[in-house]
């Protein structure tokens, strides 16, 4: 995609990932923090692991054109209406991929002690070679790679405001995860603008 060609690519091989740095301002950030914690359907996030159930402290929302079910961790989620704010918000970063998102996966962590293990965004109905764009909003966090076979890290640094794009093979060959931080006290909210195959 000529459209990353000015971002350097952040993976060393077998995906891509670009970082197009602070998308949104400070007060814009906390403004959109704060209609988002008000506005959006947050729940417990449900996971099956090993056959059993399991209730997670992070809440989730998972937004979308309507009947874009998407399962994940062996649940199914149906999705809620788009907001004005997250429809202007799509929109915004839709012009910057060149591409269309009809869906977007939100998650809310209260504090450093919640985080994400390893895992890659490789569901079928996402597709062979998902366009992922990932925006963080709230406490700066840490966000890690991992190769799955030579176990190659990259570390990044996401703050309020932040976009990151994957792209290509990404999902095939690396994971991700948000590694818990106990010393911060205050949430982040990460939505990740997808779109679901139909």
């Amino acid at each position: 995609m000529d459209l990353f060609n000015n971002s350097p690519n952040l993976l060393p091989f077998d995906g891509e990932v670009y970082n197009f740095g602070i998308l949104l301002d400070h007060k814009t950030s906390s403004n959109l923090f704060l209609k988002l914690m008000d506005t959006i359907p947050w729940q417990r996030d449900e996971l099956v692991v090993y056959g059993k159930t399991i209730i997670s402290k992070r809440e989730a929302a998972w937004i979308g054109d309507k009947q874009l079910n998407y399962t994940y961790s062996g649940v199914t989620k149906r999705p809620s209406e788009w907001t004005s704010e997250l429809l202007e918000l799509k929109n915004k970063i839709e012009q910057i991929c060149g591409t269309r998102f009809n869906s977007c996966l939100l998650n809310l962590y209260h504090d450093g002690a919640e985080g994400m293990s390893w895992h890659s965004d490789n569901e079928k109905e996402l597709g062979e070679q998902p366009i992922i764009a990932s925006l963080s909003i709230g406490a700066t966090r840490k966000f890690y790679f991992r190769h799955k076979t030579s176990k190659t890290k990259v570390e990044l640094i996401l703050e309020s405001g932040h976009l990151l794009v994957m792209q290509g093979k990404t999902q095939k060959f690396w994971q991700h995860s948000v590694p818990k931080m106990l010393a911060i006290k205050s949430p982040r909210i990460n939505l990740t603008f997808r779109n679901i195959q139909i």
